[in-house]
């Protein structure tokens, strides 16, 4: 099996040794790059992430002698192992993935790479985003110099105000930000935070049939958080929308929000 394959199948049908083919691929710089690529995509499904793959992560990342590209894909392949450890702990060893070391390990490598001015700015916004997902004392101060950058450092600023809080204001400006990047960021951190002054923003977002479909998500998801009374008449609606997706969306967003939408015989 080649990581082709591998990359069409669901890691629950991976083979055992998958990971090791993932480890060797990261390893060998003379190996194809678009497979490495591939390799290290793959590497970011938490659910088989361990120390040694992250120390494999880390290891590329850290190279100077491995592409952006590849240096910022590795990277963010840790991300949602972080968060799995920042959020679970470390208590259920069932459900460990990144050991207690092993985890701020991770974090310290990736705040001293963030720091180090020698590493390509698009690396150090791959770590900054990475590492937000688990947020440490650092993060803070990082984001709001992000959005004193130019366009790439604010879009890496507004994703990150999605995992820490104290960034409201930033994020309602951001609302009206022309970059589609920034303005989805936004929406989801509104809703991530229950950011109650972007309601009437939102409110337009689900109106608008002509509004960008990731947009439009991003928008679903955040009415369920911030005011999930008022959003129930429009996400019912929604739940009859000719898209699937958003369909789909409507329904699990008053599912979160605790409202039961009213269904057709033919929706169950």
């Amino acid at each position: 099996m080649d990581i082709y394959t591998l990359y069409d199948l669901p890691p629950w049908e991976w083979p055992e040794n998958a990971e090791a083919m993932i480890i060797e691929l990261l390893q060998d710089a003379q190996a194809d790059a678009e497979e490495r690529f591939l390799a290290a995509e793959l590497a970011g499904d938490y659910t088989n992430m361990n120390d040694a793959l992250a120390d494999t992560l880390l290891a590329v990342t850290g190279s100077h002698e491995e592409s952006v590209e590849l240096r910022g894909a590795a990277v963010i392949a840790l991300g949602g192992a972080l968060e799995h450890a920042y959020t679970m702990g470390f208590e259920d060893e069932d459900d460990i993935l990144l050991t207690e070391s092993g985890f701020h390990q991770v974090l310290n490598t990736l705040h001293q790479l963030f720091l180090d001015r020698n590493v390509p700015d698009a690396v150090r916004r791959r770590v900054l985003e990475a590492s937000v997902r688990a947020p440490q004392d650092w993060h803070d101060e990082a984001v709001r110099n992000a959005l004193s950058g130019e366009g790439s450092w604010r879009l890496t600023a507004v994703f990150c105000m999605r995992f820490i809080s104290g960034f409201d204001n930033h994020i309602l400006d951001a609302l009206d930000d022309d970059n589609p990047g920034i303005h989805y960021h936004a929406v989801c951190a509104a809703g991530t935070w229950e950011v109650d002054e972007a309601w009437p923003h939102v409110l337009d977002l689900l109106r608008d049939d002509d509004a960008d479909k990731e947009l439009r998500l991003a928008a679903i998801d955040a009415a369920a958080s911030i005011r999930p009374v008022e959003a129930a008449e429009i996400l019912n609606q929604l739940t009859a929308d000719d898209d699937d997706d958003i369909v789909d969306a409507a329904y699990e967003a008053l599912a979160m929000a605790g409202i039961i939408a009213e269904l057709d015989d033919d929706d169950w």
